[in-house]
Formats: structure tokens, sequence, C-alpha cells
């Protein structure tokens, strides 16, 4: 049995010995110029590239068979970015067409090449011609029949020029493999290149390459995956006289922030714009893109509805979205009215670059909303941005227990920012209102408040220097804690000068408040405060300064007398200082005056200047003005230093 196997591989590897010499043979004898010209002919009729080839050639039968060409260009090309460059072109061939003297090309695979595409104000380029020349090829009945069906790229250069936009673009390290299967009409191409610093794994198919080429209605098949941004599009293409697009595209992002940035995109000043994803049915058309079934998440929201995004000369974007719950804090938490750790107002610059990034349209809706410590229910707002000018709406929202409505105005003058605020709050929560907005801890109760304020600055200091407008209070049914003005006033009634006592105690019920203050440049004008209970009435003037946060006015509580009675006791009194903590005095000579024991001393002293020495010595003797405490121990109760005769 062994020796019958010895007989029958001697035959066979004879013939395999001749087969391999045949194959050297051949290439002795091979005409070398022909298959060279054979080899730019197929490349020329499939791709349309008429070659010139400047460096040497080689040509390999066996154990590879293949044509390579070194220094490859365009027929015709400009010295300067040629269409086409490649280092080394090599044309692998069929072996068994070979024996036989034909050439037939099976794959091409080029070595380091540059290819420069640029784009026309038309839509063409200058490839448009290789484009042409394969649709014609791959179509049934061609006269030039396609005679490979693979390109493969290997350390390529691709350089993007667009003439209209004058945008330049760059892909580096490409390795990129086009597959057109002759036993299919399909086309793939798969690979990876580097762009902005960033490596793309890529993929695209499409399911009809000659519509595809021509033009025509085909299913496409997109992916792109990065490090900042993952996008992937499923659906169809068709390119007659315009770019139209109609399928599912979906996009990912751990940072929108990032991927705007790496785009070269201008990214929204503040915070947020972290993990992103995107779900959609798209249909583009030209530059403008229309996404409907909208499934959308930004930073942990999510909304559903509708978009558009536009780019025609400028970016625009249009959207009517619905929410279940949103969060707006991440994007104003960069946001610092007030210096850090100070009282003052912040006075670092706004950066208002994003005002002038795009345009927006947009109308949301929400169930819930957060804005910081700010908690509302359901919301319906808008948002317009254009030229640089952004506008906010509240068609009404459900906050502080009531009902708020506003507009907000932002527009941008180099920079500086011109604001523009109006809004209304009915039957809120005057506690939760005061304090989220002013805070203001010590109001509580129902009310209505109405605001209209305008500020230009470059700063939340500017603005508060400029601040002009009108703000109202009307509240009915609460109190101002702190202290209890009847108990102080009946107290100061019965003894002018036993001091304040402890008076940050307890607190003052109200009936009604009303608060009607004016600005001008930065100061508040108080026209108007009347604070008033069956009891008690407090009336208060005077101004705000906004810029230095502190208070000088000036009022008079007085107890309500009954009807018939003779009118109440008043006391003036005096708060000034910080708006976090002012200092309150109550009018000094009233109370002198009133007690019996030291009136006469004040009519006795005709000398103003003498006078005023008294009034400062019986002032400290009776425990002085109505001083807060000291912030590390609770200020003693004050002592009863004199009583009426």
């Amino acid at each position: 049995m062994a020796e019958g196997m010895k007989r029958l591989g001697m035959p066979i590897a004879a013939f395999f010995g001749v087969a391999v010499l045949g194959l050297v043979a051949t290439t002795w004898f091979l005409n070398r110029d022909a298959l060279r010209q054979a080899v730019e002919a197929q490349i020329r009729a499939v791709t349309g590239l008429d070659l010139v080839v400047k460096g040497s050639i080689d040509i390999s039968v066996f154990p590879a068979s293949y044509v390579s060409f070194h220094d490859v260009g365009l027929k015709g090309a400009a010295a300067v970015d040629p269409a086409l460059q490649v280092e080394v072109l090599t044309a692998n061939l069929r072996l068994l067409p070979l024996l036989l003297r034909r050439f037939e090309i099976s794959d091409v695979m080029m070595l380091r090449p540059t290819i420069h595409v640029v784009r026309d104000g038309n839509g063409g380029s200058n490839w448009t011609p290789f484009v042409e020349t394969i649709a014609r090829t791959m179509k049934p009945g061609a006269e030039n029949q396609l005679s490979f069906s693979e390109i493969r790229i290997q350390d390529g250069v691709l350089k993007y020029q667009d003439t209209a936009s004058q945008s330049v673009e760059t892909l580096g390290d490409i390795d990129l493999s086009l597959a057109w299967p002759s036993i299919s009409r399909s086309f793939a191409a798969t690979g990876q290149f580097d762009w902005r610093g960033e490596r793309i794994d890529g993929s695209i198919s499409a399911s009809d390459f000659v519509a595809l080429l021509s033009g025509e209605r085909s299913g496409l098949k997109a992916r792109l995956v990065s490090a900042p941004l993952k996008l992937a599009f499923d659906g169809n293409v068709a390119n007659r006289t315009s770019l139209m697009m109609e399928g599912v595209v979906t996009v990912d992002s751990l940072s929108l922030r990032n991927a705007l940035r790496w785009t070269g995109q201008q990214a929204p000043a503040g915070g947020g714009f972290g993990r992103f994803a995107l779900k959609a049915r798209a249909n583009l058309v030209g530059g403008s893109v229309a996404l409907t079934n909208v499934n959308v998440e930004l930073d942990g929201n999510v909304a559903e509805g509708v978009m558009t995004f536009s780019n025609n000369n400028r970016q625009t974007l249009q959207a009517t979205l619905a929410a279940g719950n949103l969060d707006f804090t991440p994007y104003i938490s960069t946001v610092r009215l007030l210096a850090t750790g100070a009282r003052d107002w912040n006075r670092q610059a706004f950066d208002l670059r994003a005002l002038s990034a795009t345009d927006l349209d947009m109308r949301l809706s929400a169930a819930k909303v957060t804005v910081g410590p700010t908690k509302l229910g359901r919301t319906a707002f808008g948002a317009n941005l254009r030229n640089g000018a952004l506008a906010l709406s509240v068609g009404e929202a459900q906050m502080y227990g009531g009902i708020a409505k506003g507009s907000l105005g932002i527009a941008r003058s180099d920079t500086v920012a011109d604001v523009r605020a109006q809004f209304q709050l009915a039957d809120v929560d005057l506690q939760a209102a005061a304090g989220e907005l002013f805070g203001v801890n010590k109001l509580s109760g129902r009310g209505n408040l109405n605001v209209s304020l305008v500020a230009s600055g470059s700063s939340p200091f500017g603005l508060a220097s400029s601040l002009d407008g009108t703000a109202t209070l009307t509240g009915h049914d609460g109190a101002i804690a702190g202290f209890n003005v009847e108990q102080l006033l009946k107290r100061l009634e019965r003894r002018p000068l036993s001091g304040a006592g402890n008076f940050r105690q307890g607190s003052t019920p109200f009936d009604t408040i009303n608060v009607a203050v004016k600005f001008a440049d930065g100061v508040a004008a108080v026209e108007d405060i009347r604070i008033e209970s069956p009891a008690s009435r407090i009336t208060l003037k005077g101004t705000a300064s906004v810029p230095a946060r502190e208070y000088d006015l000036k009022g008079v509580a007085s107890l309500v007398a009954a009807a018939g009675a003779k009118p109440g006791f008043e006391l003036p009194f005096v708060v000034q200082g910080p708006w976090d903590d002012p200092l309150i005095f109550p009018d000094a000579e009233s109370l002198i005056r009133r007690s019996p024991a030291t009136e006469p001393l004040l009519d006795a002293v005709k000398d103003r200047k003498t006078r005023d020495a008294v009034k400062s010595v019986i002032e400290r003797l009776t425990g002085g003005g109505l001083r807060r405490p000291a912030p590390e121990t609770p200020a003693p109760a004050a002592t009863e230093a004199a009583k009426p005769n």
C-alpha cells in the first residue's frame, strides 16, 4: 500500500514541479509593456483615473501575481495638490487568466496615498468624473464591464476643501477597504482613520451601489464610533438635485460639551451638557434635517417630540418637546451672582459667546421642573435665541403653591449684557418665594408679586449698578418673624426708657402687606411699605442700594387704637445696614420726650451740642437702640435703667 502511494505521489509532485517551472518561465516571456498597459487600461476603465507612473514598475507572477507602480499620479493634474498621489499602487492579478496570457486585476491596493477632494459651490467636485465612470461600468450591459471589485487603502491621507464654506479638513492614517462584489449590487466600506486627534472606526454599506452613484434611491447603513461621539444611520439616501436621507439616526456621547468642541462647534457657557443620547426618525433635505419620534436624553433629562436643524449660512435649531421631570440645575451651577464667601456682587465678566453661536426656537413642557432649590409643577415655556438675543418666556408654571408667568430677555452688545425681566407670581407662598428669590426668610403668608426690571452690564455687579424698573408686593394673612411689634410697642408705651429687651423673638402677624419699590441706577426708592394688622401698623419709606446691598429706611410703628379711643402709641424707627442682617434703631428723642423723668432735661438744654450730648448719655443708660446681637452669643435682655416717675 505504501509502495503504491509512493508511485502515485511521484507523478503529482512532478506535475506541480512542472507547473512551478512553467510559471517561472512565464515571467521570462511576458511582455511587460503589454502587461503594464493592460493594467493601466483596466484601472482607467473601472475608475476613470488616467494614471501617470513616474517611478519604477515591479512585476511578479509567482508566488504572488501583481504589478506595482511607484510614484503614481493623475495625468493632467496640477503640480500642487493633485487629486491623487500614491507612493505604491499594486494591482493583484488573477492567476489562471495570467497563464493564458490574459491580464485581469482581482483587486487594487494603494500604499500611502494622498487624496485631495475639492467641492465647488454647485455640489460637484474634482472626483465627479471618477464617480460617473464607476457608475457607468457597473451597469449591466456596459461596454467596459467591471473587472475588479475591491480597493484597499493603507496609511492614507485625505484632504477635503469646500470652496463655498472655505472649510478644510484632513483625515489621516486611513486604513480602508472598499468592496463592491460583482455578484451583487451592494457596496461596503470599512476601516479606521484619524480626525482631529481621535481614532474613528467606521463602516458604510449601500444596498444598490449603482443607484447610489447615480443619485437614485438606495438603502444605506452607516456607523461611526469614536471616543467623543457615536453615530449610526439606517435608512435610504438619494442625491438627484440635492442630498436626501430618510431613516433612523442614533447619536450617543459621554460628554456633549466635548463632542461639540471636537466637531468645531461652540460649546455653551456654564455647566451641564454631559451625557447625551438621541434616537429619532430623520429626514434630511439639503442643509436641513427634520427629526420626528425624537427621544432625547441630556444630563439625565429625557424628552420626546420633534426637532429641526438647518445649517444654511447659520445654524438654527427648532424643537417642540415634552418631558416628565426636568432638572436645569447643572446649567446654572456656574452662575455666581454673589462673590464666593462675600456679600458683594460677583464682578467676574459674563461669557456671552454662546449667544452668537446658533439660533434657537424651542417650546418645552414638563410635569416637574427643578432650578437649583426652586421646584416647579407643570410648566410650559419657550426659548428663542436669534442674532445674539435670547428671549425666555414662561406661559404658565405651578410655582410656590401659585401660578407664575413672565419673560426674560438677554441681548449681547460686545461684552455687555442687556437684560430685561418681567414676571408675575399670583397667590404664592410668600415664605418660599421670598426665601428663594431674595434670600429673605422672615416673611410668610400668601400674596402676589409683580416685577419689571431692566439692566445693562458685563457682570452681576454691573447689572446691579444699572438696575431700573418697578416691583410691587401685595400679601395677606401672614407674619414677619423675628420680633413682635405689638408687644414691643406696648412695653415702650408703658416705660419709654425701658430698652428694647430681647426683641428678636416672636413674630408680627399681619392682615395685609403692601410694598411698592421703584429702581433707578441701582437705587431702590421705597414709595410705600405698609404692614397692617388689627393691633399694629408699620409704614416705611427710604432707599436701598442694590450694588451695596444695604438699607437706609425710616418708618413708624404704631398701635391701632380702638374705635373712639385716643390715637395709639407711635414709635419712629430707622432700618440701616446690610440686607441679610440690618440694624433697627428706635427714635431715641421720641422715647425720651415720652418719659416724664427725662423730657425736662432736653427742654432745659438749649444749646444743641449740649442737648445731643445729654441725649447720647441717656441712650447709653437706657440700653441704646434696637441693635442686632453679636454673632457669638445671644444679646442679653436689656435692663430697665430708668422708670417713669
